[in-house]
């Protein structure tokens, strides 16, 4: 999948150096090119001779380099290498990139070559943070890996584990299996979606009782800000209309919260100008109460409650009943515990969809709360059933499908 792509790593002083051994080995059996930066401190932890084997290229360390083996015109070009590195990478993975490094790098601090590379990159910078518990989670390092995500760097959260310390918690450097999968997702992102404007309903909506309760369900809004970041990494336009989630908002994404079904429906109908697709992944509440008591309902003197119900508005329905007049693709979800294709179809035409993914929650790794999903796509003549992935996978077979679309 890498095959005859630049590859530039720069390794940082920590402990988790010795993996990064790893991850240069899985990029060179995936065909990939491999150059490695290492700081001075690196040194201590990894021998930069193991790491010009496996890369199968000369270790970069000091702003000049020292090695006899370089030829004049090669010691000539070294001068501006943190410039021509940067032009030469297709991707540049800091791992380790301790609190110290990610401080500098926030901060505009370049006082090794590693760091310079960094500044002077124009390639996407992939950082894989690694550090102590208590450091991760200081909020000097939090507003720091705020700032570089601001910036536009993509960050491979590390995971919770055993560390250097003896202790065991966040901060341990993510695997170089996952190191490489984010890379790869990065790199080999296509932009086949520039110039296409899609709007994306992500989330739960809640539905008021009192003026302290709510109704909801349990989705988390995961697979929508999924599908959101894999259209706007293929160069799309994206909207993401959500309900109350916990999730981070994603770069050059555009973003409206909202509650209520009809607070989704209000801010979707002011959207829908000009867009190119319509995906409706979100788990939009099918009732609310007929009445809503402006003050929290008491619960004594009473043993049990009744309340009354009614439909929420049909957003769904509405796009599909507007497809012609605005001109776009509308994809819907359905999330089925039985009879999951002939539900599907049925909801595909009474809908007026293009496309219809479904799901079954009682499938495992399916359904709300995962990291993962298994969908089927429906359209007017097939279903296709996909194996486990994850939701970003998943998204970007659902946009590969709206590209084939006519």
């Amino acid at each position: 999948m890498l095959k005859n792509k630049k590859i530039l790593i720069g390794i940082s002083g920590g402990i988790a150096a010795y993996k990064v051994c790893y991850l240069v080995r899985m990029l060179i059996r995936e065909s990939a090119e491999v150059k490695v930066i290492m700081t001075p401190v690196a040194t201590k932890f990894v021998s930069p001779v193991t790491l010009s084997a496996l890369s199968k290229n000369e270790v970069i360390i000091n702003m000049f380099p020292e090695s006899k083996d370089f030829s004049q015109a090669e010691r000539i070009e070294t001068k501006t290498w943190h410039v021509n590195l940067g032009l030469w990478a297709d991707a540049f993975i800091v791992a380790p990139a301790t609190a110290n490094t990610i401080a500098k790098i926030a901060n505009g601090i370049c006082d090794n070559f590693l760091l310079s590379a960094v500044l002077a990159s124009k390639c996407p910078v992939l950082i894989a943070p690694a550090m102590d518990d208590d450091m991760y989670k200081n909020p000097a390092t939090k507003r720091n890996i705020k700032t570089l995500k601001d910036f536009g760097y993509h960050i491979i959260d590390p995971v919770f584990g055993e560390l250097a310390s003896g202790l065991t918690g966040d901060g341990r450097m993510a695997e170089p299996e996952d190191i490489l999968k984010f890379t790869s997702e990065k790199i080999l992102c296509k932009k086949d979606l520039a110039g296409k404007k899609i709007l994306v309903t992500a989330g739960p909506t809640i539905e008021f009782i009192d003026s302290v309760r709510y109704i909801t369900n349990s989705s988390t809004g995961k697979m929508g800000f999924e599908t959101a970041k894999a259209a706007g990494d293929r160069g799309a336009e994206v909207t993401l209309v959500s309900g109350p989630v916990s999730l981070e908002s994603i770069s050059g994404v555009k973003r409206i919260d909202v509650k209520t079904s009809e607070e989704m429906f209000e801010a979707v109908k002011s959207n829908i100008r000009n867009k190119d697709l319509i995906i409706m992944t979100a788990a939009v509440e099918d009732f609310k109460p007929l009445h809503i008591s402006d003050s929290k309902i008491k619960k004594e003197d009473k043993d049990s409650f009744t309340f009354e119900f009614k439909k929420t508005v049909d957003i769904l329905e509405y796009l599909g009943k507007n497809k012609s007049k605005y001109n776009y693709k509308l994809i819907g979800f359905a999330l089925e515990t039985d009879n999951e294709i002939e539900n599907a179809k049925r909801k595909l035409k009474k809908k007026n969809l293009d496309l219809i993914v479904s799901n079954n929650p009682k499938v495992k790794g399916a359904g709300f709360g995962t990291e993962t999903n298994i969908i089927s796509l429906t359209d007017k003549n097939k279903s296709d059933r996909y194996p486990l992935m994850s939701k970003y996978e998943a998204g970007n077979i659902i946009l590969d499908k709206y590209l084939k679309m006519k």
